[in-house]
């Protein structure tokens, strides 16, 4: 999650907040206005073109480990622990858009735009375009320890966008705010996560042309310092509530969910909102239980679309400073699935 707890994020923007319990911490980027397209039903409708954790911190990742555990697609039969699943067939599911990242080279710019510069939760990276890339199959996000110059550096400020003189990391962060948008359905993920100190890793939705936090945000995988979350903002005036869970990563296996892929979805129509990892349920949340009576319900027949990134550090993501870097976010496939008739 990404608002401090109980301190207000500024609109636009995403601030992180680790609580626990029922309520959680999560993010909230304002909503840049996202493509129209919506679709009654409980289908999803969707938009045409236009418009954090640590394993432990002194161990290194296994890389060796990690690339043996290759992301075979789902209908090659896998050999790294996730649920398979027929290539773009769930059962009662209709494949209505997806990246499959089977083309080398910089992501789809039909698809996806990017975050630049300092963008929130007081993060450490400097997002850019340059730190993701399609290899073999694959989206890779890589956050690198690297220095570059602040453009907006002011001496003195106390905006900590611009009172920091270098970045001294970089990473990317994509999002289909303005080139597609959904409105209900199946919206899944496969991805290798990172989960040394100071990695912080999210696929999260966020309504369409409203401002956070009355946009809504959903992170549907959230990981920092040892814990694997499933997030649901109820919007405040200047900040959410949050129904979240967390997951330790111990309780998942530890290294052995590490170098594994992993299948994170949200199932959402106009009553429920359902986060799952590898199948398994993990958020139930009711859309009524959002807003209190009588305000706007950003889950309700609103259009949300989808964001992609690897922060470091920020006010959850933990200390990096003795983690190996590059740090590396590797995504198989974004796909997202309207309800069969």
């Amino acid at each position: 999650m990404l608002c401090a707890a109980l301190v207000a994020c500024s609109a636009g923007s995403v601030e992180p907040s680790p609580t626990g319990g029922a309520a959680g911490a999560s993010r909230g980027t304002g909503g840049n206005a996202g493509g129209g397209g919506t679709s009654a039903g409980g289908s999803a409708g969707m938009a045409g073109t236009g418009g954090d954790r640590a394993i432990d911190a002194a161990a290194p990742r296994a890389d060796a480990a990690r690339e043996a555990a290759a992301p075979a697609r789902a209908d090659s039969g896998r050999t790294d622990g996730a649920v398979p699943l027929a290539d773009a067939a769930r059962a009662g599911w209709n494949l209505v858009w997806s990246d499959e990242f089977d083309v080398d080279g910089a992501p789809n710019p039909n698809n996806w735009v990017f975050e630049r510069g300092f963008v929130r939760n007081e993060e450490l990276q400097w997002y850019q375009p340059a730190n993701a890339s399609v290899q073999g199959g694959m989206l890779v996000i890589e956050a690198r320890r690297e220095q570059l110059a602040n453009p907006n550096y002011q001496a003195g400020s106390t905006d900590w966008k611009r009172n920091r003189q270098f970045a001294d990391y970089t990473s990317t962060s994509m999002t289909t705010s303005g080139k597609h948008s959904f409105t209900y359905g199946r919206f899944e993920i496969r991805a290798r996560i990172d989960t040394r100190l100071g990695s912080w890793p999210a696929f999260w939705a966020l309504g369409s042309g409203v401002r956070w936090p009355q946009s809504g945000e959903v992170d549907i995988m959230e990981y920092y310092t040892n814990n694997v979350l499933a997030n649901v903002c109820l919007p405040m005036a200047s900040t959410c509530g949050w129904s979240s869970i967390r997951q330790s990563l111990n309780s998942l296996g530890g290294t052995a969910f590490t170098n594994a892929f992993h299948i994170w979805a949200m199932e959402w129509n106009a009553t429920t909102i359902d986060l799952f990892l590898d199948d398994d349920l993990v958020n139930h949340f009711a859309t009524a239980d959002a807003v209190p009576a009588g305000q706007a319900n950003p889950y309700v027949d609103k259009p949300m679309y989808l964001l992609v990134n690897q922060a470091i550090g920020g006010t959850a993501g933990g200390d990096p400073s003795n983690t190996m870097f590059p740090v590396r976010y590797e995504v198989d496939y974004v796909r997202v699935y309207a309800k069969a008739n």
